[in-house]
């Protein structure tokens, strides 16, 4: 495979064929190995930072961040603005390498690399847009405001299914709020995460800004551990399973940290009596197996109205059937491999959990093998018919597992969407705009996101992305999620010359 795109991100190739990239702190004895999912070969390695290094990333990014909050924050827009330029210009080559190291097709790891692009659009308007309020005083001659400053460092854990699109996320707006940003990308795709950091210094050297401002840290678990312990961090995002999340919330509430989780989902698509089916489909094959099932918007469930079951049933297993799975860079491909050999095992063992409770095979399941399936990484995406009340569909697989289920009324409906864990993701498929209002009601999905005629996958920036029960609570990307970057700070101003005290209290001498 030609590998120019390792060049152009700034990651070496040694004698060996492999590339090497390099964080700002460098660990010559420790390295992590990145193999690719599409071809199984060694992409390169990173070091490992060190408790030492960590600490020292750490002090370097506090001194930074007196320096980066002084700056004016359309100045700090500014920036954010060359670094979107940036990405712009090395757009095709970052997408590649998140496809190759990812597994990911080229068509999206191109979106996110785009994305990326977008959020920065987004935040050089924000950082004219960082609004606080007045409020008129009680006292005579005062009067009241509130303002917003920045926290200080965000640490920023991110996953291996979108490597570089959700630290944009965070760390665009972190940056036009004040903050300066420690991040740690997904041990399962590193160099993702030293190419952002290249391009960042190629910018930062542009502006003559000190280093600090953007942080890079690799290793596994300990390392954010580190971060989520460390009282010098004020604020954790961190995008994962609930598993994992639950334990961040817990170790940062410990010491009354803010953390901002994006975790599991299960999302549904409710497909009613009158919805065309030409959205249905396009909508459900695309929420289903985009990303081989790993993004935390797949749609993992298909609630149908009985009288169109049988209809969608067939049409979407047909639709399967002309699906082509294999190396992901190559455009005529919809399907590429799945992250690693672990997760092979898991949609196994999912798989195997399915057929024991009952479940029926629409679509069956399976390892790929031959020719371009080298990496033992492809999967068959597959489909079951399953009851309202399956076990394994309450519980995420990242995979391309696709669950369908009927129902009779709409109330029922929603009750099935809303009965699992977690509330990520949702859609409804109508053209009745009852059904549709209902849905989006109160007494509707429960689920932060809630779409109407479009699949539960992918998002744009300028909407807050996040979710409700075990999906965390948090919001990222657009709308005023840039508060959960900042601190707020009520004001009240005294210019006359007595001293009223606030609810009438007198307190004479």
């Amino acid at each position: 495979m030609n590998r120019d795109f390792l060049q152009e991100l700034g990651l070496r190739a040694d004698n060996d064929g492999t590339s090497t990239g390099t964080s700002s702190h460098h660990n010559p004895g420790v390295h992590l190995s990145s193999y690719s999912p599409v071809d199984g070969q060694l992409i390169g390695r990173v070091s490992v930072t060190t408790r030492e290094q960590y600490d020292a990333v750490i002090e370097k990014a506090e001194a930074a961040f007196l320096h980066w909050r002084s700056i004016p924050a359309p100045q700090r827009g500014e920036v954010v603005r060359q670094y979107g330029q940036a990405l712009r210009e090395h757009k095709d080559a970052l997408g590649r390498l998140v496809s190759y190291e990812m597994g990911k097709s080229l068509q999206e790891g191109w979106g996110e690399v785009q994305e990326m692009i977008d959020i920065c659009d987004f935040a050089v308007g924000l950082s004219r847009q960082l609004y606080g309020l007045t409020m008129h005083s009680e006292r005579p001659l005062h009067r009241m405001y509130e303002q917003w400053h920045p926290l200080g460092i965000v640490g920023i854990i991110s996953a291996f299914n979108f490597p570089v699109a959700v630290w944009s996320w965070n760390s665009m707006i972190a940056l036009v709020c004040g903050n300066v940003n420690v991040w740690k990308p997904s041990e399962k795709a590193p160099l993702c995460g030293v190419a952002c950091q290249n391009i960042w210094a190629g910018v930062a050297k542009a502006n003559n800004l000190p280093e600090g401002i953007c942080n890079l840290i690799n290793g596994d678990y300990q390392v954010g551990e580190w971060m989520t312990t460390d009282t010098r961090v004020p604020l954790i995002s961190a995008t994962g399973s609930t598993r994992m999340g639950k334990i961040v919330a817990q170790t940062v509430g410990a010491r009354l940290g803010k953390t901002l989780l994006e975790l599991g989902g299960n999302n549904a698509i409710i497909i009613t009596e009158s919805a065309d089916m030409d959205l249905v489909l396009t909508g459900a094959l695309f929420g289903a197996v985009g990303t081989c099932g790993q993004r935390c918007t797949s749609t993992r469930r298909l609630i149908v109205h009985e009288s169109r079951y049988a209809e969608v049933r067939d049409k979407l297993a047909a639709a399967y059937g002309q699906l082509r799975i294999g190396d992901p860079l190559d455009q005529h491909n919809h399907v590429g491999p799945l992250i690693d050999k672990d997760a092979v095992a898991m949609y196994l063992k999912a798989i195997e959990g399915i057929e024991a409770e009952g479940g029926e095979t629409i679509v069956p399941g399976g390892v790929l093998e031959g020719p371009g399936y080298e990496s033992g990484c492809y999967v068959k995406p597959c489909f079951f018919a399953v009851k309202a009340d399956s076990k394994m569909a309450r519980h995420e697989t990242f995979a391309p597992i696709l669950y369908i289920m009927p129902y009779a009324t709409l109330e029922e409906a929603i009750a099935i969407q809303n009965s699992v864990p977690q509330g990520l993701s949702s859609a409804i498929m109508t053209t009745n705009m009852r059904e549709s209002e209902l849905f989006l009601s109160a007494a509707g999905s429960d689920c932060g996101i809630a779409n109407v005629n479009i699949g539960t996958s992918g998002a744009e920036i300028g909407g807050a992305f996040g979710g409700e029960k075990e999906t965390g609570g948090g919001r990222e990307s657009g709308s005023d999620s840039w508060k959960a970057y900042m601190r707020r700070q009520t004001n009240t101003i005294n210019y006359s010359t007595q001293l009223p005290l606030a609810q009438g209290i007198k307190f004479d001498l």
